[in-house]
Order: structure tokens, then C-alpha cells, then sequence
């Protein structure tokens, strides 16, 4: 195929900014671009290649310098709104923090606001069913449309067939399905529990750190025992290994302060799990998505 590129730099497109080449490339821009990833599956199965899909630049750490297979990068843009039934329609990587601040701002919708400056795309909020202030993004989601991967034709899900759970879904469990769209019903507003009484942009500009970093690394193990208050137990708080550190700031942010490896990041992270289970019998489980070759 034309399109799949070769050898390609994609260390940007990981937020930690490790150095990273893959083999072959292919980005989704459009629909034909999507017609077209039954040849490229064709090209993968006929290659004896693994295929990956990819979205935005957050929420990924590559755990390599050199990957073997095919990346395919989501770079589906759009987005509308309708203020009537207030009925939201997305394309899947758009980013949500992106929608929110234009909900709030032109419509005055504010169920949202809670997923404000949060760097996830609607594709990667519906996969892990992103959860924010006791809001989880599956509670006002109407339906989604995917294509299935094992056949190549498009079907809608409803939110009763995702399956959602405390950072799950079905899309994630079963990795089978390609998420195109996604449609949100905001005319109510379903918590776990209310929110307190919390500065949204305080909490995120002044006591979040920014740049290299993927934002929280570790899912919380439970409401008594959030991750970055286990971090801070074993002392790891500003650990530093070649430059990959906990954040001072919020120290469930795993940092690459530019220098890094994947390698000084993973043997971090490994540090973090083993004094943490060590002294408390808490498997931590990271949220951000390590890609191995």
C-alpha cells in the first residue's frame, strides 16, 4: 500500500518524549483512510506483522527504540453540538478538554467541566471510561459507533453493551473494535458522588505538573488508598532515576525531565510497585498504556 509509511520517527507522540522509531506508519484522517484498513490488515497478515492503534500523545509509554510492526495513528477531527436536545456528536480523537472548555464557554454546558485541561481523547475516555471528580464519561454516553475489526462493517453500541466498569469497558477488554464516533447525551447529570467543593483550574494548572508526563500513571487501588498517596508512603515523591521522577507536584505523575530513557521509566515504575506492595500488599496497576515491541 501506498500509504503505510516506513521508518518513522514517533517519538512525539508519546508525551514522555522517550526516543522511538516504528517500522511501518499509517494515520486514519479521513473515512476513505478508514475504508482503506482492510488493506492494511491484508498487508500486516501477508507480513507476519502485528498491528497497534494509537490515538493522541497522552497516556502512552513506549517501552522501545525500535518498534517491529505497524503503528496506526487515529486522527479523526469533528465535533458538534446541539443545544436543543443538548446532544453532543464526536469523532473519536478529538480531545475532551478541548470540547469541554467549548461546551462551558459558547453554551454554558457544564456537566463536562470536570474533564476540563484533562489530556484524553473521547477515544481513550470511552476505552478506560474515563472517571474524573465522581463523573465517569460512560454516564451520559448514548452510543458509539465502531468498526469491527474481525469483519470490517460498522455497528452502533449502546451504552448497556460496553460494559463498562471502574476503568473498563468492552472496547478495552475485547480490543476488537476501532471506535469512529461517539454520542452524548447532556441534558443530565448522574455522579457517583457530588462534587465538593474544589477549584477545577486550580487543582489542575497550579497543582498538576505539565510537559513530559503522561499525567496519573498509577490507577487508585481504592478511595482509602489513592496511588499517590502510596508514592509518597515509600518516599518516592521527587525519586529520581537518570531523570525519570514522581513529580514534587502531584506525585502520581510519573516526569521525564528530557533525558530519560523508557528504561530508566520503567525500572521507576517497577521501584514503585515492589516498595509499595512490600509495605502494603497493594498490586498498583499503571493507567497508562505500555506498549512493548
Amino acid at each position: 500500500m501506498n500509504k503505510i509509511k516506513e521508518n518513522i520517527d514517533i517519538t512525539n507522540l508519546s508525551n514522555f518524549k522517550t526516543k522511538a522509531k516504528t517500522k511501518y506508519y499509517y494515520e486514519i484522517n479521513n473515512e476513505q483512510d478508514l475504508l482503506n484498513l482492510k488493506e492494511v490488515f491484508k498487508f500486516a497478515k501477508d507480513n507476519t506483522l502485528k498491528t497497534l492503534f494509537i490515538w493522541w500523545w497522552t497516556n502512552i509509554l513506549f517501552a522501545f527504540d525500535y518498534y517491529e510492526w505497524i503503528i496506526i495513528k487515529n486522527n479523526l477531527l469533528w465535533w458538534s453540538y446541539n443545544k436543543t436536545n443538548k446532544i453532543l456528536d464526536t469523532f473519536s480523537n478529538e480531545l475532551i478538554s478541548n470540547i469541554s472548555e467549548s461546551l462551558n464557554k459558547d453554551y454554558w454546558q457544564h456537566i463536562f467541566d470536570r474533564f476540563i485541561w484533562l489530556p484524553w481523547t473521547i477515544w481513550w475516555a470511552i476505552y478506560w471510561n474515563a472517571w474524573c471528580f465522581w463523573l465517569e464519561i460512560s454516564n451520559n454516553l448514548r452510543e458509539v459507533k465502531v468498526l469491527d475489526l474481525s469483519n470490517f462493517e460498522t455497528k452502533l453500541l449502546t451504552k448497556s453493551d460496553l460494559n463498562f466498569s471502574y476503568r473498563s469497558s468492552l472496547l478495552k477488554e475485547e480490543k476488537k473494535y476501532f471506535i469512529i464516533s461517539a454520542k452524548f447525551d447532556l441534558s443530565y447529570i448522574e455522579e457517583k458522588y457530588p462534587l465538593w467543593d474544589v477549584d477545577i483550574y486550580d487543582f489542575r494548572q497550579i497543582k498538576q505538573p505539565k510537559w513530559n508526563t503522561c499525567w496519573s500513571f498509577f490507577k487508585n487501588p481504592s478511595r482509602e488508598f489513592s496511588a499517590w498517596f502510596l508514592v509518597e508512603k515509600v518516599w518516592l515523591k521527587w525519586y529520581n532515576r537518570n531523570w525519570a521522577y514522581f513529580s514534587n507536584k502531584h506525585s502520581n505523575f510519573l516526569m521525564n525531565d528530557w533525558t530519560a530513557s523508557y528504561k530508566d521509566l520503567l525500572e521507576l515504575i517497577k521501584i514503585a510497585q515492589d516498595k509499595i506492595y512490600k509495605e502494603y500488599k497493594i498490586k498498583i496497576i499503571p493507567e497508562v498504556n505500555i506498549i512493548y515491541n
